[in-house]
């Protein structure tokens, strides 16, 4: 049965919580005839959009990025604010599922009304970030949420894919363990707006303040700051509360910089342009999957670029000059 899109929109401006679960699950629906009553939602959703803080969050591995971002969300809704949690997490290679489960991870978080949790299966999207992570963070803006986060899977090359969708991108760290050296990536280093160091706390935080002076040395070295804007190092204690409310103002504080600067504006028109090119491309590419006669010829392609008897680029462009022929028979 496909949704009724109408209805939906209706209840996700009421602030219907069952409402907006149902319409993110119809957006991250594969069907392909529940694409367009997603589109319909959207619609009719996008006016009333747009009217929140976008936090993207990652981290590296142990560096308690659940732990920090409920106590990070305690403290946003404790300042009168909604917030909502789109938490990426690693698929199922079975059910194509979400393996981790956030709720579980941020049990405090999640029964407080003011708060929206919702894990998504990251699927095969480049850096872990759901296909339609974008559309469900207007689905929960057009619910009143003011405030949404993003969590991510790890750290890695292709977290790009949410410092694109992002109004501001928190590095998460930790100190010790060789970790400062996962801080000094470049690529990462450059993405981020705000480096935190969580567990500043017991036997580590001494530790945390050194490792917040080396990263300070290493975003002078490798991230000239751009514009108005200086990015920060902070230390923090999830675990304890400590700190949590520093990280905030920082949010505040980053916020404020680029709306003087005419740069906030202009950051989301640029990530609305790049999204709708994304768009083109994952559509293009579906299609090319599901045309007839690419699937009859794919696997001889495959087979010949297994045995080494064709190169990848060569296979590539066969299919594509097959595809293009289709659909120029087809206009």
């Amino acid at each position: 049965m496909i949704p009724d899109a109408k209805a939906l929109a209706a209840g996700v401006l009421a602030g219907e919580r069952r409402a907006l679960a149902r319409a993110i699950t119809l957006i991250e629906s594969t069907r392909p005839d529940h694409r367009p009553a997603a589109e319909a939602l959207l619609h009719d959703l996008l006016p009333h959009s747009g009217r929140s803080v976008r936090v993207g969050i990652t981290g590296v591995p142990g560096a308690g990025k659940s732990t920090f971002i409920e106590a990070f969300g305690l403290h946003v809704v404790g300042q009168g604010h909604r917030l909502a949690v789109l938490a990426v997490d690693p698929s199922s290679p079975r059910s194509g599922g979400s393996i981790l489960g956030d709720k579980t991870r941020m049990e405090e978080l999640s029964r407080d009304q003011r708060a929206f949790i919702r894990p998504s299966p990251s699927g095969c999207t480049l850096g872990g970030v759901a296909r339609r992570t974008r559309e469900a963070m207007l689905v929960c803006e057009a619910a009143g949420f003011d405030v949404v986060v993003v969590e991510t899977v790890g750290v890695g090359q292709s977290e790009t894919a949410v410092a694109d969708m992002v109004d501001m991108f928190l590095l998460l760290l930790v100190p010790g363990g060789g970790d400062e050296l996962q801080g000094l990536k470049k690529g990462i280093v450059e993405l981020a707006d705000a480096v935190v160091v969580n567990k500043a706390d017991g036997d580590l935080a001494a530790a945390a303040q050194r490792a917040a002076r080396d990263y300070r040395a290493a975003l002078h070295l490798l991230a000239p700051p751009a514009g108005r804007w200086t990015v920060p190092v902070l230390t923090c204690s999830a675990l304890m509360r400590d700190g949590v409310a520093e990280v905030w103002r920082t949010v505040g504080d980053y916020q404020a910089a680029m709306q003087e600067a005419g740069r906030f504006a202009a950051r989301r028109a640029a990530q609305a342009h790049a999204w709708m090119w994304n768009e083109v491309s994952e559509t293009l590419l579906q299609a090319l999957r599901d045309d007839s006669r690419v699937a009859l010829l794919l696997p001889e392609l495959e087979r010949a670029v297994s045995a080494g008897e064709m190169a990848p680029g060569a296979a590539a462009r066969r299919l594509a000059a097959v595809f293009r022929e289709r659909a120029g028979g087809a206009s």
